[in-house]
């Protein structure tokens, strides 16, 4: 089972931050996971909310703003973190955020910088995935050649997937573990999220799920050992 450091490893550290990523890396994680957002000059930035208030106490809108006014935020742009992912030799899971204004150009921007990497990427010979609880997201990515997760809440859209992977939450699992089964048995991947307490990641171990997104990457891997 991959443990993915969900926005990094943010026990007592900023989540989405580059040292929550590199603290990943110390603790054992397999692979990043990241939420991105396009700003107003196009820059594809690692970040979850809509705005900055959340993390900085000053609201921004990330979508109308450019990148270098964003600078009191310090947000990791994704060509960095691809980069750290590259070297460090760490999957890379990518959450695009939807609605947006922009609509499906997120996905694009995402996939025009993997198609970039793609030689370094082989070469390092890490998995790098897109996800989104949208639907229309994950169909717009269906002809490319990278993975693709649809995540979800609630049982009933485990079966509307059409993505290799697929994201039920922790929650979804404790109610219904019995779909770990039914969608491994549909030749799916699980990709379950955000797997925090120690009992929950024993669940996800004994279920053969395939991947968790922790915010303790070191809790995960002391469970794993």
């Amino acid at each position: 089972m991959k443990i993915y450091a969900h926005r990094g490893a943010h026990i007592g550290l900023t989540e989405m931050s580059m040292s929550a990523y590199q603290a990943a890396i110390a603790q054992g994680a397999d692979g990043f996971e990241c939420d991105v957002r396009l700003t107003a000059d196009q820059e594809i930035i690692c970040w979850h909310d809509a705005d900055t208030a959340r993390i900085t106490g000053k609201r921004v809108t990330i979508s109308s703003t450019r990148f270098a006014d964003l600078s009191f935020a310090d947000p990791v742009r994704l060509e960095d973190l691809l980069q750290l992912a590259i070297s460090a030799k760490k999957d890379l899971a990518i959450e695009t955020k939807h609605p947006v204004s922009t609509g499906g150009l997120i996905e694009k921007a995402v996939l025009a910088l993997l198609y970039s990497y793609e030689e370094q990427i082989n070469k390092s010979g890490i998995t790098v995935t897109l996800m989104s609880f949208s639907w229309r997201a994950m169909q717009r990515c269906k002809e490319t050649s990278v993975d693709t997760t649809f995540l979800f809440k609630w049982k009933f859209l485990a079966s509307t997937s059409m993505t290799p992977i697929v994201g039920p939450s922790i929650t979804l699992i404790r109610s219904h573990p019995e779909i770990v089964k039914e969608l491994h048995d549909e030749g799916k991947r699980i990709f379950v999220w955000t797997v925090n307490e120690e009992s929950d990641i024993e669940l996800c171990l004994r279920l053969g799920v395939d991947a968790i997104a922790t915010d303790n990457p070191a809790l995960a891997r002391k469970v794993l050992r």
